[in-house]
């Protein structure tokens, strides 16, 4: 891919998951649940700022697999709205810093951060994946929740996260990986068609951690977890009073419904399923 290309595909990506008024769409769901931003906890927000699939269950399960400590400097890479990035450092005292392509995603992943009072321990960045604005091992910890499907290089992906990463350091990784042959139905929650979309098998996955030099240690799928947990969501979507005031859905706009289809009927077909994997650098 070119230096061209693949900034036309940052683009649109950045594009694709731009709202355009995110934070007012959140704060009416609050308002709707009769909850004021100026007295939230955390887990008030989870409904709607883990994009991913599982959302706030998916992440404590990566949260355990890394052992995470209080102090640990932690990296959230792709972090959305900051869902993970401050439950990492509420209820296991990470010291996270987020990075994100999408610009009003990080605006307004640092406004919630400032509204459950997490500003001094949870921070936000505007960066590439592929060229992180940090020196050479300046965290514990990296996590990538649901980012690889939108990055071609995962070979470049992984040796910017291990370069980042301190010796003895972990990345966990919870992405859609490929697990089967055959055309994709679009849209889906992180594309609109496959020009922005690069799904790839565990095994390439697991290829570029080694060539950047990380150990992978534990392999998870995750496939009949997020049959479920997008079986409840199809269900509160489609429930007779409408979706709920603060979900998912909000993020993913007017066809949220249609994308929440073709990601069942992609895991279901056997096509693609969330799979976790942590890895170690040397050290």
């Amino acid at each position: 891919m070119t230096e061209t290309d693949f900034e036309a595909t940052e683009k649109t990506v950045s594009r694709h998951y731009s709202h355009g008024g995110l934070e007012a769409a959140i704060r009416d769901g609050l308002a709707a649940l009769g909850k004021d931003p100026a007295g939230l906890r955390p887990a008030d927000l989870a409904p709607v700022d883990e994009f991913h699939i599982g959302g706030r269950e998916a992440t404590e399960r990566l949260a355990q697999s890394l052992g995470l400590k209080p102090g640990m400097r932690l990296l959230d890479i792709g972090s959305g709205i900051g869902g993970a990035a401050r439950y990492f450092a509420a209820d296991h005292g990470a010291e996270v810093v987020g990075i994100d392509l999408t610009d009003e995603y990080v605006q307004v992943a640092s406004t919630l951060a400032a509204w459950v009072g997490l500003s001094k321990q949870v921070t936000f960045r505007q960066a590439s994946a592929l060229a992180l604005p940090f020196e050479a091992a300046s965290f514990e910890v990296a996590t990538m929740l649901h980012v690889g499907m939108n990055i071609a290089d995962k070979a470049a992906l992984f040796a910017e996260a291990a370069r980042v990463l301190a010796p003895g350091g972990q990345i966990g990784v919870y992405d859609v990986m490929r697990v089967g042959d055959g055309p994709l139905v679009y849209p889906v929650p992180w594309a609109a068609d496959e020009a922005a979309s690069f799904l790839a098998p565990p095994e390439a996955y697991r290829d570029a951690l080694a060539a950047a030099g990380l150990e992978v240690f534990a392999q998870e799928s995750r496939r009949d977890f997020a049959v479920a947990f997008f079986e409840r969501m199809r269900a509160r979507l489609g429930g007779k009073d409408g979706p709920p005031p603060l979900g998912l859905h909000i993020l993913m706009g007017a066809d949220a419904s249609a994308k929440v289809g073709n990601m069942i009927r992609n895991v279901e077909a056997g096509l693609m399923a969330p799979v976790q994997i942590v890895a170690r650098k040397p050290g």
